[in-house]
């Protein structure tokens, strides 16, 4: 099992949360793989709440043409769906490994449920967002606050969300981010948001166990 600083698992609902801190992005990735292939019918579901040192990640579809600047941030090609996204300290990043079979509900909807948990979030804060159709995300005033993608395997889910809470955006400039040229990001602390990156994480555990699992 990947390990970060201040590493803390808790089981409520049989739902396993693991708080990793910060992690390497290649290490979660791989353990999320591993985790999906060995789990069973009986395997709790696994909510992984961590932060990233920066990495570009670069989806199954991802082009190359969408990384427009040279950087001295690594490059991932990633089994994910979508384009190439962002991750780096000050971004609360969600995994969710999810068995839709025991749900009762397919892909699609987990993806509005993990859109909706980010928005209700935000909303509790006083931050207006929402989804923007055929770019799965959550948006405020057209920029992107958060960024989505997930990979399935034998009904069994992997990858998840990124919320940008209090981080450098400068990285974003040199992506079309997640394959839309000229997309604008944001943040919560440039929304206004002062609560800690702490706190956010906890309302988004406490969000998706209730959206996933309602």
């Amino acid at each position: 099992m990947v390990a970060g600083q201040g590493s803390e698992l808790r089981i409520q609902e049989a739902v396993v949360v693991r708080q990793l801190g910060r992690v390497e992005y290649e290490p979660a990735w791989r353990a999320m793989q591993t985790f999906t292939a060995q789990r069973t019918a009986d395997t709790p579901d696994e909510i992984w709440l961590l932060q990233h040192p920066p990495v570009y990640t670069q989806g199954q579809a991802g082009k190359a043409e969408h990384l427009i600047a040279a950087t001295d941030i690594p490059v991932v090609p990633i089994d994910r769906g979508g384009q190439i996204t962002y991750h780096g300290p000050g971004q609360i990043v969600a995994y969710v490994l999810v068995d839709l079979r025991q749900r009762g509900y397919g892909i699609r909807e987990l993806v509005t449920r993990l859109e909706q948990a980010v928005i209700d979030v935000l909303a509790a804060v006083g931050v207006s967002a929402e989804r923007q159709a055929g770019a799965p995300g959550v948006y405020v005033d057209g920029a992107k606050i958060a960024a989505l993608g997930l990979r399935v395997k034998h009904g069994c889910t992997y990858h998840g969300l990124a919320l940008n809470v209090d981080m450098d955006l400068q990285p974003f400039a040199a992506i079309n981010p997640c394959g839309y040229a000229g997309m604008r990001v944001t943040q919560c602390r440039d929304l206004g948001v002062d609560e800690s990156l702490p706190a956010l994480a906890q309302a988004v555990e406490r969000a998706l166990r209730h959206t996933i699992y309602s």
